[in-house]
């Protein structure tokens, strides 16, 4: 059974989360699209080892909204106080909120082991972006359901139903939009609340996009995990940072993809990896 509980970040803004288990703390961050409720799954199969804290990241659920200064600094500072609320020294983080713990790790030494799924890293030739003008564009119109399908199209998995034609999907999401406008996704905020907040997520990867050289310096003992049905460029992020982590261990999911630790996924698999590491 889990509890909401909250605290005020550096700015005054209430960042809430949820509790459930007993042990060492572990912080379960979600990405893009995503929110606490997303990783309910996960949180329950880990619950009986770790004392699981999974916070709403900003404009989501139990936390307050975003400002208009957000940026890495903002998230940093927020899972900073997160970890010393808690007591937690353990994080697993997904996509946009690996990108945020890594950054975390590099300047917070309270984070003793790390596991990051698929930070969607841009650097080189690597550009995870390349489809976030047609969000933007579809969002300042008002297009929701074009909006996320931008968003599913570039981030999501080599299925069928990213290889839809666009305006296929953009019919069955406005459709299902449409008849059920504030239907929950996995027990959280709907997916109109959930499309907006994808912008922010954009703006983080391009705040810090750029030479991988900083991370050279990471030593926390990092586990990182990926699907081999993800996109190709969440992929070669994970080889560079196997190769420039110092204490780095790669482990790649046959036959999932990038949200396996969603409900949607295969959760019950990735909590059997995250026990054997922070374990």
């Amino acid at each position: 059974m889990s509890s909401e509980r909250s605290f005020v970040a550096n700015d005054g803004t209430v960042i809430g989360y949820r509790q459930l288990g007993s042990g060492p703390g572990l912080v379960l961050l979600h990405g893009a699209l995503q929110s606490a409720a997303s990783f309910t799954d996960l949180g329950a199969a880990l619950a009986d080892r770790f004392t699981v804290l999974i916070p709403d990241r900003r404009g989501r659920g139990l936390s307050g909204p975003f400002r208009p200064d957000h940026c890495m600094a903002t998230e940093i500072d927020d899972l900073g106080r997160l970890l010393a609320e808690t007591g937690a020294r353990n994080v697993f983080a997904l996509s946009a909120g690996a990108l945020v713990a890594m950054h975390t790790a590099l300047a917070n030494p309270a984070i003793a082991r790390l596991t990051l799924y698929e930070p969607p890293l841009e650097f080189g030739g690597v550009q995870p972006r390349y489809w976030a003008a047609g969000y933007e564009a579809a969002l300042a119109k008002g297009d929701l359901p074009g909006a996320l399908v931008a968003v599913l199209k570039g981030t999501g998995d080599n299925e069928i139903m990213t290889r839809l034609p666009a305006p296929v999907l953009k019919s069955f999401f406005a459709m299902m939009m449409r008849l059920r406008p504030n239907a929950a996704v996995g027990n959280g905020p709907p997916l109109a609340t959930l499309i907006p907040t994808v912008h922010y997520d954009i703006e983080l990867i391009a705040e810090k996009a750029g030479d991988l050289d900083r991370f050279r310096s990471l030593s926390t003992e990092t586990l990182l995990l990926g699907g081999d049905r993800s996109q190709g460029y969440l992929a070669t992020a994970l080889d560079a940072l196997a190769a420039i982590l110092p204490n780095a261990t790669r482990v790649e999911f046959k036959g999932a993809g990038h949200i396996a630790a969603d409900n949607e996924g295969d959760p019950i698999r990735v909590a059997a990896e995250l026990r054997r590491f922070f374990a």
